[in-house]
């Protein structure tokens, strides 16, 4: 495309600019715009975006693309076209908060309409001015509140075009994930348009180890298209078809004794759950061989509470 056209800004090739996705209206007549970066080469390619911040209190995926932005090779692209989108949710970024103002998820309102909500008019807004022009793309998210998540990408591996992707972004682990209702993920692939999830850290704290694999995954991705001239070597990755929580069968206080992202083998001790009082009253078990995907953080736990995410390659 010799030009495109975002909120009726139009960005020409060898051009880069900071437009609007459009404009909110808060209660207090405050106006809330959500930036998109746009930087667009001389030369034609495909168009990448990068987005995060869905969600307000995860940040990790925030950072990656900060770091993204500020590159020169960014700012000066061999071919094509990136699209990036540091914060999605600006509203809920003020606040540090998982959900909008008045509760919804915005990544449960999609497609969205023009008349609808905050978060609906958000997600029309992406699927009318963003999604059309896109040809792939990754969506940053982070567990939620005290759940750590292991860097990883989440694609369904029945669609080959996403598994490829998924692969030339090499994070640690590619989970298979199916799709899920009124999300940015499923209603792009309705339109053809693969978007990735990347998963990586706990909401609301910086995790380096998921910022990085983050920001190389995004270099493998834009140097596969020859978009860029660096090159990041691949990591070797894990497939994992399926995944399942491990819970707290009693309630107490939650000790884990083996590392976020580690393989543990079945009916490996995973940790203990303790009473307040020196009691060890139950240890907790690995139900399969598998690699751990996700960990929770919190010290004291219910009887129920999901503990230690696993996957597994079978």
């Amino acid at each position: 495309m010799s030009s495109i056209k975002i909120h009726q800004e139009t960005i020409a090739l060898g051009e880069n600019k900071i437009v609007s996705l459009n404009t909110y209206e808060l209660p207090t007549k405050t106006k809330i715009e959500i930036p998109i970066y746009v930087f667009r080469s001389q030369q034609p390619g495909p168009t990448v975006l990068l987005s995060a911040g869905m969600h307000g209190d995860e940040i990790n995926g925030i950072e990656v693309i900060r770091k993204i932005i500020t590159r020169k090779e960014i700012q000066n692209l061999l071919c094509g076209t990136l699209i990036a989108i540091p914060v999605m949710n600006t509203v809920s970024f003020l606040y540090q908060s998982r959900d909008l103002p008045d509760g919804r998820d915005l990544n449960r309102c999609f497609p969205g309409t023009k008349n609808g909500s905050l978060g609906s008019r958000i997600a029309y807004d992406l699927m009318k001015e963003i999604i059309p022009l896109v040809d792939v793309g990754i969506d940053f998210h982070t567990g939620g509140a005290k759940i750590s998540n292991y860097p990883q990408l989440r694609c369904t591996f029945e669609d080959e075009a996403s598994l490829r992707i998924a692969k030339l972004f090499s994070p640690p682990l590619i989970i298979n994930s199916v799709y899920r209702e009124n999300t940015l993920r499923k209603e792009a692939a309705k339109k053809n348009k693969p978007i990735l999830v990347f998963e990586g850290g706990e909401s609301l704290r910086f995790d380096y180890q998921a910022i990085n694999e983050g920001l190389n995954g995004c270099l493998r991705l834009l140097h596969h298209h020859k978009m860029i001239k660096d090159e990041v070597p691949p990591n070797p990755y894990v497939q994992l078809k399926k995944s399942a929580w491990v819970r707290a069968k009693l309630s107490g206080l939650f000790h884990i004794s083996k590392p976020n992202g580690a393989y543990v083998n079945k009916d490996e001790i995973l940790g203990a759950i303790c009473n307040p009082f020196g009691q060890v009253e139950a240890r907790i078990i690995s139900p399969f061989d598998g690699y751990i995907v996700g960990v929770n953080n919190q010290p004291v736990v219910n009887q129920g509470d999901a503990l230690i995410h696993i996957g597994t390659e079978d």
